[in-house]
C-alpha cells in the first residue's frame, strides 16, 4: 500500500522524489530567512522562521516515513 503511494507517478517521476525536493527547498528557505535577517538584507518577520521550520520538518517526516515503509 505505501509502495503504491510513494511510487505514484506524477509527470513521470515518483511522489517521493517530489517530496524530497520540496523538503530541501523548505529547509533552504528556513535558513535563508535567518541569514537575510541577520545580514539586514531583507527584514522578514521572525515568526516565519519557526513556521517554515515546522513545515519543513513535517515534509521531512512524511518523506522519510514513505521511504522506510516501502520496505515493510
Amino acid at each position: 500500500m505505501f509502495q503504491d503511494i510513494a511510487y505514484a507517478l506524477f509527470f513521470g517521476k515518483p511522489l517521493i522524489m517530489y517530496l524530497g525536493i520540496v523538503t530541501i527547498l523548505l529547509f533552504f528557505l528556513t535558513a535563508a530567512i535567518a541569514i537575510l535577517n541577520r545580514r539586514g538584507i531583507r527584514t522578514i518577520p521572525f515568526k516565519w522562521h519557526p513556521r517554515c521550520a515546522m513545515i519543513a520538518i513535517f515534509f521531512a517526516i512524511v518523506h522519510g516515513t514513505l521511504g522506510i515503509l516501502v520496505y515493510f
